[in-house]
Parts: C-alpha cells; sequence; structure tokens
C-alpha cells in the first residue's frame, strides 16, 4: 500500500498508557463491542511519546517503539483517505460527512459504550462516533489470524469506519431499536446483516483507493484474506472446534469476503443493501 508522504487525519486521539477506571453502562453502542471481538483487532500505535493523564489526573507517558509509531502514523493516513473518499460520496448524495474521531489506546479504555480490553479488539461506538484501535490487534491479526499486510490492517479500520457510515445513515439506530422485539437467535441474523454491510462499505472506500494509486499488487488479497480469516464460522471452528450458525454475528468468512469483494467492484453505496438481500 502506498500510503509514505500522504496527508494524515487530524482526527486521532491518543490515550496510549492511561490507566482506565470505572465502567460504564453497555447501551446500543455495546452491541458492537461484543461483535467486534470476533472482527479484526487493533495494533496501531502512534506517532511520538505523548504525556497523557489517566482517570486519577495522574499524568504518565507512553513511548511507542518504532514499529508501533509507524504502524500510528499508517492508521491515521488510512482514516484520511477515508474521510477523503467518505466526504465525496456524501457530497454527491447532497449529505454532509462528518469525520469520526480515532483513537488510540493500551489495555483498556472508556468509551460512551463501556469499559473494553484489548481482547475486544477494534471497534466503533455509534455513542460518541469514535473508533478505538489497540495496536496489538494488527499483530495478532498477523499472527492468529494469518492476515499479513498492511492493506489487511486498512481493511479493518475501513470497517470500523463502515459502522460510522451506518450511524450516519440512521442504519445502527434502526437495526438496535429491534433488539428488545426479538429473540437473540433472531436478532443475531440482524447484526450479520450489517456487518457485511459495514464490510461491503470497506469494500467501496477501497474501489476508491485503488482510483487514487493507494493499493500495489497484492493489497486486494491482503484484504480479502483478512474477510476471509474473521468470518464467524472460521474463528467458532478455531476456537471450539464446532460452529453455531444461529449464533453468527458477523456472516462467514465466504460471505466477508464476497461483500467485501462486491463493494470494491461496485464502488457504489447503494448497492449495499444487505437488508434486502434474499441471498447473503
Amino acid at each position: 500500500m502506498r500510503w509514505k508522504d500522504r496527508r494524515q487525519s487530524t482526527n486521532v486521539e491518543d490515550r496510549r498508557g492511561r490507566t482506565t477506571k470505572g465502567m460504564v453502562g453497555g447501551g446500543i453502542g455495546s452491541i458492537i463491542l461484543i461483535l467486534a471481538i470476533y472482527l479484526l483487532g487493533g495494533d496501531p500505535t502512534q506517532l511520538m511519546n505523548t504525556s497523557q493523564i489517566d482517570d486519577s489526573g495522574t499524568t504518565s507517558s507512553y513511548e511507542g517503539t518504532a514499529e508501533e509509531n509507524e504502524l500510528a502514523q499508517f492508521v491515521s493516513v488510512v482514516l484520511a483517505e477515508t474521510e477523503d473518499v467518505w466526504t465525496e460520496l456524501f457530497r454527491q448524495e447532497d449529505r454532509t460527512y462528518e469525520y469520526p474521531k480515532l483513537v488510540l489506546y493500551t489495555g483498556t479504555v472508556q468509551s460512551a459504550c463501556g469499559l473494553s480490553g484489548a481482547a475486544t479488539g477494534p471497534f466503533y461506538c455509534p455513542g460518541d462516533n469514535k473508533l478505538y484501535i489497540d495496536l496489538s490487534f494488527f499483530n495478532e491479526l498477523r499472527t492468529k489470524f494469518k492476515a499479513p499486510g498492511d492493506f489487511a490492517m486498512a481493511y479493518v479500520i475501513a470497517h470500523e469506519v463502515g459502522h460510522h457510515v451506518q450511524t450516519l445513515l440512521g442504519i445502527n439506530e434502526k437495526v438496535n431499536s429491534l433488539r428488545s422485539r426479538l429473540s437473540e437467535k433472531e436478532f443475531n441474523k440482524y447484526l450479520v446483516r450489517l456487518e457485511l454491510q459495514a464490510d461491503y462499505l470497506a469494500g467501496v472506500w477501497a474501489h476508491y483507493a485503488e482510483r487514487t494509486n493507494l493499493l500495489e499488487e497484492g493489497d486486494l488479497d491482503e484484504a480479502l484474506n483478512a474477510a476471509s480469516a474473521v468470518g464467524d464460522d472460521r474463528i467458532q471452528k478455531s476456537m471450539q472446534g464446532y460452529v453455531v450458525p444461529e449464533s453468527f454475528t458477523h456472516g462467514t468468512s465466504e460471505q466477508r469476503k464476497r461483500w467485501f469483494y462486491k463493494g470494491f467492484k461496485s464502488g457504489n453505496r447503494e448497492e449495499g443493501d444487505t437488508f434486502s438481500a434474499e441471498n447473503l
């Protein structure tokens, strides 16, 4: 991925090294957090050493490694690229794209959706319109999920940005309003459609990233491999030796890969209506 010397987003909030205390109740956003534990994780760290304040008011200094600092720069560039693409696509629909914030953290983090740990992986909280990433996940993506490559990491970020797009369009709110009216099994079906649509939207972004000469040879394969690696069936098979389809919340490896690729080929947001699709 040709990301060096490209614009970095100013919407990155560095909380690495901060001590998080307390617990806030979940709400609808916590659904996304739980889903994200199956999704890809986060492992971007930030550019420079930073001084931060923990919840008790104590200043703590966090010094990232050279590798972490480069990851932080990479994440910032990818976020900037999503800002450019979605700003233009929203403008074409006479809408205004509101930029999300991306929070870098280590260990645990407090969001409007509650307290979350690194094991959750990258997640988006609709309660505060922020993406949260612990940079240690990208190593896990490469080693545990066998999905190496910088564009695999870009797919993870673009997927979470896809959830932000869904929030701006009112889709997240509509889906979460069904939670109290449906059984867990039935609600999971909507969650799968929500996640597959986020994969599609990530593919839409990748479509335009290719147009701006951002992609290198092999990048698309990296993203497709990552999408496949985090399918519910593959993760459940790996973790427990068998799969339980009614418990799926993100979709199968084949579905995730297919919907990302469909968005990549199309570049049209409106063709990603997973909620109306008869065959996922």
